[in-house]
């Protein structure tokens, strides 16, 4: 992994999109508690084309498939731990295949970030939009650990911490990090309000916690409804010197009881908020759940109107 000394996001404007959206969209089966992960093995070629799909599309910087893994959530299924850890490998050497395809005709640089999702992911009833972990904050700081260590001896740019639901579970991740001095990462946060964060805490306070963090290239709004992000970003701006990520979901919501996602989405009006959030302090802009290259497209394009 690059060091953090190494690490200059200047030029980084366009995130990827959701991956497991694609997927399911191309016919994979995302049922199993592990989701997306599943490709990982099932398909993995599918997963590649999905980074290649974002490329063409124009994003400077690809989320590696590997949120949902962890060796909890594996041995649920029965696999043992070194599974769980071949998987963060292979979502990585996945997004660098892409990469090097992808730099055959284009000399764009390309970031990979090594997607990790909060505790919550792992239990898999939506326990990352509200952080009520019954877990002692020990075994939270080695639970991400442990995935740390991992991604460490990859070729990943950085470590993206994403749907973070709390200051709690953030702290554990930055005393993590501390045992890896080297790496770099963000950590994003779900918010469920135009302040809060899904615990509800003050996304300020996130925000001000990892201000003076050495290892945090960047912090960021992610998994969040897009009318909430502006008077979010107006929260988080003067809290932090940092580079702002945001990538919010398509403004469709999951019904957790009938599973499955209700509203509309219009990519065009989605995008066209990108200029409001560039202006409000947004460095890197991307999606999350529901969207796809198309909203990835459209970012894109209302980028190139913008002054750097």
């Amino acid at each position: 992994m690059r060091s953090r000394e190494q690490l200059h996001l200047t030029g980084l404007h366009v995130l990827d999109g959701a991956m497991a959206t694609e997927l399911e969209a191309r016919g994979c089966d995302l049922s199993s508690g592990i989701w997306s992960a599943r490709v990982l093995e099932d398909s993995p070629n599918t997963v590649e084309a999905v980074h290649r799909d974002y490329l063409e599309a124009g994003a400077d910087c690809l989320l590696t498939a590997s949120y949902q893994v962890s060796s909890e959530g594996y041995a649920e299924l029965g696999l043992p731990p070194q599974a769980a850890k071949d998987a963060l490998r292979l979502s990585v050497a996945l997004a660098e295949s892409a990469r090097d395809s992808y730099a055959q005709h284009s000399s764009r640089h390309i970031w990979v970030a090594a997607s990790l999702g909060p505790y919550g992911a792992v239990l898999h009833n939506g326990a990352e939009y509200h952080g009520n972990y019954k877990i002692a904050f020990d075994e939270l700081v080695e639970f991400h650990d442990r995935r740390i260590a991992v991604l460490v001896e990859t070729n990943a740019d950085l470590l993206a911490f994403e749907t973070i639901p709390s200051l709690d579970e953030a702290g554990a991740i930055l005393i993590a990090l501390e045992r890896h001095p080297d790496v770099a990462a963000w950590i994003s946060f779900t918010c469920r309000d135009d302040a809060h964060v899904a615990h509800g805490e003050l996304l300020r306070e996130c925000g001000q916690l990892l201000d003076g963090h050495p290892q945090i290239a960047a912090v960021g709004i992610n998994c969040t409804a897009p009318g909430l992000i502006l008077p979010l970003l107006h929260n988080l701006r003067p809290a932090t010197s940092k580079p702002i990520v945001v990538y919010p979901n398509s403004g469709e919501t999951w019904d957790g009881t009938e599973r499955c996602w209700r509203g509309a989405s219009d990519p065009v009006t989605w995008a066209s908020q990108t200029r409001s959030w560039r202006q409000a302090g947004a460095q890197v802009i991307g999606g999350c759940c529901r969207t796809g290259p198309q909203h990835i497209r459209l970012i894109r394009e209302a980028m190139h109107a913008l002054p750097e």
